[in-house]
């Protein structure tokens, strides 16, 4: 007779060979299936690395006739792999909870090129895990300066540290930072080439349809999926609105170093706004905002174009130094980017459904908003954690009944309460930041000779001072009481 180590051995030995059987299979079927994507090399990484469980699964459920899987269970979905999904994604990686990340692009997509990060979003990080290594790679920043376009004079000037407080700003590369978050979690939480088309209702649970044909069924299904956002559009908000306004982008390097001070550099005046921000030693980031109606502009042409764009934003710099100007003249053509700059409706967030039942909202799905106190990013990064905890609360607590039908009604009601909670916590920080943002771009774009005048007289110091405000909340640890 075998002892039961022996059997145990066989068992195992068993299960090997079964899950080794069944990948050779799935890499088969994915090599054998024409024509190829560019997405293929993710679907054979998945498949190379994919648990036993996921084999069973994708061999032994029903099969479409055109063979994709009918069905498959996942207890937390979240749409899209951006800054908000990736850091909800880790927050309950963190706390013990798995999800599945469904991401429509074949890769992670890092447009905008960078972004600043400021003292909100170092909490977010360092909740997550990941503050330090994102740290290492990019510069502090020690100030901010203003200056106006007409008469290339300094208009104010703050420091990010002694009377405001000690201020961690630095401009993070959004590839680096997707990335890092993206390393941190299991392999297999990002499913890409995944694009969401539709959803639906079934019990206690969501039904998400994709594109290829797959479906999958989830307890929690959370919307990441940016400004023009599917569960949005499900939960009925409103579609964002366009701010009549734009942004030109972009990224350069020097290889031999810039030269400029570690500070954020910001100029207002002839309709138009622009800054220049180090992110390393050798990597500057630098924006434009302006109204395309004021300035005459077709912003889609200019997209298209370039040199075009390249020589709109040369123009309307304004009386800057000459470094300041190479700065944007060095820049590649393949490293700037122009977009329409489109915010949700604040009393639409105070009063539209930010959740319903196990659906919810985060980062641009939530609240869109102009560019103007830098806060986009970071606020997706609090939604993460705040979102993770929130969820974490209600899953992790142990269930009171055991049965089929009432687990799953239990297991509802658990995740609704732990949505509210989310949806009360994010609602009015959400209204904030979006009308500070909309009302400070309006004046520091503003040409009106009054609003102008007040501007780099009085408000100049105002304005600084509000991204320090802005920047200083506290979205709270992972832990769970």
């Amino acid at each position: 007779m075998w002892s039961v180590v022996e059997w145990v051995g066989i068992l195992t030995d068993l299960i090997i060979y079964v899950s080794i059987c069944l990948q050779e299979a799935l890499l088969l079927s994915i090599v054998m299936q024409k024509p190829w994507s560019r997405a293929e090399p993710h679907r054979l990484l998945s498949a190379i690395t994919c648990p036993p469980s996921t084999l069973f699964r994708y061999f032994l459920l029903p099969q479409s006739s055109t063979g994709t899987t009918m069905e498959m269970n996942e207890d937390i979905i979240i749409v899209g792999a951006g800054i908000g999904g990736l850091t909800t994604c880790l927050g309950l990686h963190r706390l013990g909870l798995r999800s599945l990340v469904l991401e429509s692009s074949d890769s992670l997509r890092v447009t905008g090129f960078a972004l600043t990060t400021w003292k909100n979003a170092w909490r977010a990080l360092d909740a997550v895990g990941v503050g330090d290594s994102i740290r290492q790679q990019h510069m502090q920043i020690q100030g901010l300066q203003v200056f106006s376009t007409i008469s290339g004079q300094p208009t104010s000037e703050i420091s990010f540290g002694g009377k405001w407080g000690i201020h961690e700003i630095r401009c993070v590369r959004r590839k680096v930072l997707l990335e890092t978050l993206e390393r941190e979690l299991p392999r297999g939480s990002i499913r890409y080439s995944s694009k969401v088309v539709s959803i639906q209702e079934s019990g206690y649970y969501k039904t998400v349809h994709l594109a290829d044909g797959s479906v999958l069924k989830t307890k929690v299904l959370i919307g990441c999926d940016g400004v023009n956002s599917l569960v949005a559009n499900w939960l009925g908000l409103d579609k964002p609105v366009d701010s009549g306004r734009s942004a030109v982008r972009g990224l350069v390097e020097f290889p031999d170093g810039h030269g400029l001070e570690p500070k954020f550099r910001q100029h207002f005046g002839n309709g138009v706004r622009h800054g220049v921000i180090p992110c390393g030693p050798t990597t500057l980031y630098w924006f434009l905002t302006f109204a395309p109606s004021v300035h005459g502009v077709d912003t889609e042409e200019m997209d298209q174009n370039p040199a075009k764009m390249k020589d709109f934003v040369l123009s309307k710099l304004g009386k800057v130094p000459q470094h300041i100007e190479n700065v944007f003249e060095k820049t590649a053509l393949d490293c700037m980017s122009c977009s329409p700059l489109k915010f949700r409706l604040p009393w639409k967030i105070a009063t539209g459904h930010i959740y319903k039942g196990n659906v919810c909202v985060a980062g641009d799905a939530l609240h869109p908003m102009t560019p103007d106190i830098g806060q986009g990013g970071c606020s997706a990064m609090e939604d993460g954690v705040v979102l993770a905890r929130c969820l974490g609360e209600v899953l992790l607590r142990k269930p009171t009944r055991e049965d089929g039908e009432g687990k799953d009604e239990e297991c509802y009601k658990r995740i609704s309460e732990g949505l509210e909670k989310y949806a009360k916590e994010r609602r009015w920080r959400s209204f904030k930041l979006i009308t500070t943002a909309y009302v400070v771009g309006l004046i520091q774009e503003s040409d009106w000779k009054v609003v102008r005048f007040l501007r780099d007289k009085f408000l100049s110091g105002f304005l600084a001072n509000l991204f320090l405000r802005m920047g200083d909340f506290d979205c709270g640890q992972l832990s769970i009481s």
